[in-house]
């Protein structure tokens, strides 16, 4: 068993949250609470949000998160 990691960023939109929801009807678990924090580059508010997943597989560099 291995336990897949990932930090789902975006701009502070709905589509942000639909990327989240899609993660864990994909059942990805949400780790930690959100993040938010000020793109002043682009005058935008971006979010993160970390997720993990148990598998049943080794984990390799070149594996598609998203694809799990």
């Amino acid at each position: 068993m291995t336990t897949l990691y990932r930090l789902l960023t975006a701009e502070d939109t709905s589509a942000f949250c639909h990327k989240v929801s899609e993660a864990l009807a994909r059942g990805w678990v949400l780790h930690g609470s959100p993040a938010y924090a000020w793109d002043h580059a682009a005058g935008v508010m971006r979010c993160a949000q970390a997720v993990t997943k148990d598998v049943d597989a080794d984990y390799a560099p070149d594996m598609k998160l998203g694809a799990q």
